[in-house]
């Protein structure tokens, strides 16, 4: 083969590439990324509420796909500049029941909200969204506040920082950083009649904030004499969670407490018990949202729960929310 002749085949070769790539669509030339929703450990009571990794950076046109691996729930939501953060239930204004959901697959440029809905590894679903514009996105789980990450979509000539390999040693890392820090922080021991309500840590970087959370009671089972108080206080930064006994509540009504529940004197919520068919929902036992400069000063939100129990037996009790995790424990009153 002379030069000339290889020098016009690489000529020909060029062209006619340069020819497919004008021909093809963008979506086409277009990028999908893999990505995760939240971690566990073996027995569930170990969550790392976040997305992994929590900020990405990817092309105008290309894709994101993320899996849910734990038995947590969350959500893949997009809201738009300055929209009123709905709740899960309710979702996307327009979207599908039963919680406001966009379709799989959904478009998202800043002008209208896409979200997943509820879904966890049960669902055995993945969600993905696709990015035609340019910009920095917020990402947030509309379950857990506290679970934000951030999508920079740029221009398709910019060269990009990471690989997909990257992402996925990345989301290693914080996988295990977020579940080593939590089985630190599970050894809490309560008082003899105190119960801790499930224990959080927050953390933060450069795409987001993150949590790690034991869905447990601590000390979950005790052992008391008629007429005495168990008293359950939360140990999370964020996370809700209930003391529930007898038939669980609506789970659009979980936030307020049940109606033979009261509050004493220092703000904690209060119910006798007499018998263990008694229903007895304490409500959300939550820390308050974090105040922000130039909003109105968030009140104080109950963190403790007592009940006082008036007769022996064995008393179940849940966290409705978390039940499914393990989430649960016992009082045996004696007499």
């Amino acid at each position: 083969m002379t030069s000339l002749f290889a020098s016009q085949l690489r000529l020909i070769l060029c062209c006619c590439a340069l020819l497919i790539s004008i021909l093809l669509p963008a979506s086409a030339l277009a990028d999908n990324w893999q990505l995760q929703v939240g971690a566990q450990n073996g027995d569930r009571s170990h969550q790392a509420i976040a997305f992994l990794p929590n900020e990405i950076w990817i092309h105008s046109g290309d894709s994101i796909t993320w899996a849910f691996p734990a038995n947590d729930i969350h959500t893949v939501t997009f809201l738009t500049p300055l929209q009123v953060r709905p709740n899960r239930f309710t979702g996307c204004a327009g979207g599908a029941p039963p919680d406001g959901r966009t379709p799989d697959f959904a478009v998202y440029d800043g002008t209208a909200c896409v979200n997943s809905g509820v879904l966890t590894s049960e669902d055995g679903q993945t969600y993905t969204v696709v990015f035609p514009v340019t910009g920095n996105f917020k990402l947030v789980c509309l379950v857990h506040p506290n679970m934000t990450a951030t999508i920079h979509v740029l221009a398709l000539p910019t060269a990009l920082p990471h690989d997909q390999v990257f992402y996925d040693k990345e989301a290693d890392l914080e996988r295990a950083a977020l579940l080593s820090d939590v089985m630190a922080s599970a050894h809490i021991h309560s008082g003899q009649n105190e119960v801790t309500v499930g224990v959080g840590d927050i953390m933060g970087n450069g795409g987001g904030t993150q949590t790690a959370s034991v869905m447990r009671f601590m000390d979950a089972t005790k052992v008391i004499h008629v007429g005495e108080t168990v008293e359950w206080t939360t140990a999370e930064g964020v996370t809700n969670h209930t003391i529930t006994f007898g038939a669980e509540p609506n789970p659009l009504n979980q936030i307020p407490p049940s109606a033979n529940v009261s509050l004493d004197p220092d703000g904690a919520r209060h119910a006798y018990i007499s018998s263990i068919s008694d229903a007895v929902h304490s409500g959300f036992i939550t820390q308050s949202p974090q105040d922000r400069t130039g909003l109105a000063q968030a009140p104080l939100s109950a963190t403790r729960f007592r009940v006082t129990f008036t007769q022996p037996g064995v008393y179940q009790y849940r966290c409705v929310l978390h039940d499914e995790l393990g989430m649960v424990g016992e009082i045996i009153v004696l007499p």
